[in-house]
């Protein structure tokens, strides 16, 4: 671990070195002058395996834009936390030292607030809705909007419905995890949710829950379907109840000053390539999920419970959305642009 970070901090201070956010050193700085022999080249750090279904949506999206440019803009993609941590590489972005990354929505609250709305439970009526607003011209016109914030969002990529599950206990209503210590993310939106609905809250990384899960430091936790499988889960929760509390989406950011140095007409074709590596990645995800209930229903005997009140678990959640509201003025013109969509 200690090496892998050392190597992180030593390619980051080379890339702060020679590629100022935009790529190698004596590449075109911006796409005005970028030529298919010396190219603009933007970074673009995550953490994700290379297997991970958004880092094939963004190896499309990289081809797509070289493509679209005929070669004067390339796209670096460096998966697997090879720059830091999602955190860091946020940092690495506003500082300019890469040019685009990877991030969970609600991780953009530090830097504008009204990111805090992803975080919420039952913004979108199901993810029928949840596509149709977040493709709207609305919301693409709002993740354009930042660049005072220091970036602007490209693109989103679902990574799908979040539901509880644990080892023995279907959740049909927020009565049923009273007395359940659940684990969330470690935000503060997550926190909220959980005791709004009665249970009890115990934030952790993602790596930490399987054990958790085993010693009982935890009841149950909190994911999509694909956790029962890639993160074994369903070794051990056999009740999946579906109540699909959150659809927290990540998102592509680009730093606004890269955003800046790029054509108008570089632009549009970033963000046609953007969209069109969304489209794709919703096809795998939803083959990902398919696949990861059926293994989880045939190999790990996970029961699926589907009669689930979700009115209630609304109800239950009303007032903790409304003092988001009042506290962050960002999050209530969100939910009206979200709400507006027709």
């Amino acid at each position: 671990m200690k090496m892998k970070k050392f190597a992180a901090i030593a390619l980051t201070a080379t890339l702060a070195l020679g590629l100022a956010g935009c790529g190698s050193s004596g590449s075109a700085q911006t796409s005005d002058t970028a030529t298919a022999e010396n190219p603009l080249v933007l970074t673009l750090a995550h953490g994700l395996s290379e297997s991970h279904t958004v880092h094939i949506a963004m190896t499309e999206f990289a081809e797509k834009v070289e493509e679209g440019t005929d070669g004067r803009i390339k796209v670096d993609i460096y998966p697997n936390g090879q720059l830091g941590s999602e955190n860091e590489n946020m940092e690495q972005l506003m500082a300019g030292v890469i040019s685009m990354t990877k991030v969970s929505a609600p991780g953009l609250a530090t830097y504008n607030e009204a990111y805090h709305t992803f975080g919420l439970p039952y913004i979108f009526d199901d993810t029928e809705d949840f596509y149709h607003k977040m493709d709207s011209q609305e919301m693409r016109d709002f993740f354009l909007s930042t660049e005072e914030d220091g970036f602007v969002t490209i693109t989103y990529y679902t990574s799908g419905a979040r539901s509880f599950y644990t080892k023995d206990t279907p959740i049909r209503t927020p009565d049923d995890l009273k007395g359940l210590k659940i684990r969330v993310q470690d935000m503060q939106s997550q926190t909220d949710m959980l005791e709004a609905l009665g249970g009890t809250p115990v934030a952790m990384a993602y790596g930490d829950v399987y054990t958790s899960l085993q010693t009982g430091i935890i009841d149950g936790t909190e994911n999509n379907e694909t956790a029962l499988t890639t993160g074994k889960h369903g070794e051990i929760c056999k009740v999946f109840s579906m109540d699909q509390h959150a659809m927290i989406p990540d998102v592509l950011v680009m730093g606004a000053d890269v955003w800046n140095s790029i054509a108008p007409e570089d632009q549009q074709v970033i963000l046609e390539a953007a969209y069109e590596s969304t489209d794709s990645h919703k096809v795998a995800w939803d083959a990902a999920i398919e696949e990861s209930i059926q293994e989880a229903e045939t190999e790990m005997g996970v029961t699926f419970i589907e009669d689930v009140d979700k009115e209630a678990f609304r109800e239950a959640t009303a007032d903790m959305i409304q003092e988001y509201c009042d506290r962050y003025p960002g999050v209530n013109d969100l939910l009206n642009t979200i709400n507006s969509v027709e």
